[in-house]
């Protein structure tokens, strides 16, 4: 796998960048190590046109300049508050994406969304970064935890005594109307493993819509930064764009998984 072709982080799972860890050293565009295990190709998800709502203000400006992205970004520190999510994403989904240009081979795998006890839905955060962590990399990925003292930090441990701990330091959200959602997440990955620690940033923006059936669909930009040891404001690095289908499955379907 090259670096500058990676699948989706997805705020929507709050995944880790558990990929780069594994496939690019420091200051190399190598390949993936072997072991890693291949995602079952699947048919792509549908192409869909979904309209920018003109309300979304500073997220829309946002996603209007991608690529071009830079830092600082519009995100407020989202503290201990978790993501809040619109109502039409509770229960567990089969999620599949495709890469904007093809490059990628497409991926299916599993997500869950609760309620908050507030009228909206948080996301399962470890079983969503498991399902997708485990369909990239196989056996590579042990396990994946929640910090119980902060819903924006997660710590994927890796064969060959790897961990990372992947923090969320900035987030914005919008809901225009009753069937759409925007949300924009950067967060801070810190990777151990041999040779000193490795720390990048990546921002993840997602535009969500409601269809009549059901069903979601979803597309997502995101670009990468260097670490903020040098520096604060950086530009955007290895931009993608991925679209993503979201279909409910029967409740506790996912226990087979």
């Amino acid at each position: 796998m090259d670096c500058r072709r990676l699948h989706p982080i997805l705020a929507l799972l709050a995944l880790t960048l558990m990929v780069v860890a594994l496939a690019c050293p420091p200051d190399s565009a190598a390949a993936a190590q072997p072991g890693m295990a291949m995602a079952t190709p699947i048919e792509p998800p549908p192409a869909r046109s979904l309209p920018l709502p003109i309300s979304a203000g500073l997220l829309e400006r946002r996603l209007a300049s991608w690529p071009a992205w830079s830092l600082p970004a519009p995100l407020p520190r989202p503290d201990r508050d978790d993501l809040i999510w619109p109502a039409w994403f509770r229960g567990e989904w089969e999620v599949s994406s495709t890469s904007a240009d093809g490059a990628e081979p497409p991926l299916r795998w599993r997500a869950r969304f609760v309620p908050n006890g507030n009228g909206g839905a948080v996301a399962d955060r470890a079983f969503n970064a498991s399902q997708i962590g485990k369909a990239l990399l196989g056996d590579e990925l042990i396990s994946v935890r929640n910090d119980p003292a902060n819903p924006n930090r997660q710590v994927s441990l890796l064969r060959g005594d790897r961990q990372l701990e992947s923090t969320v330091v900035g987030r914005r959200s919008a809901r225009p109307d009753g069937a759409t959602f925007l949300a924009d997440e950067l967060t801070l990955q810190l990777f151990h493993g041999p040779g000193a620690p490795r720390i990048s940033r990546v921002e993840v923006l997602g535009l969500w819509q409601r269809h009549e059936d059901g069903s979601i669909s979803g597309e997502q930009w995101q670009a990468s930064y260097g670490s903020p040891a040098a520096g604060l404001a950086a530009q955007a690095d290895h931009p993608q764009r991925f679209s993503l289908r979201l279909v409910p499955l029967p409740p506790g379907s996912d226990r087979a998984s």
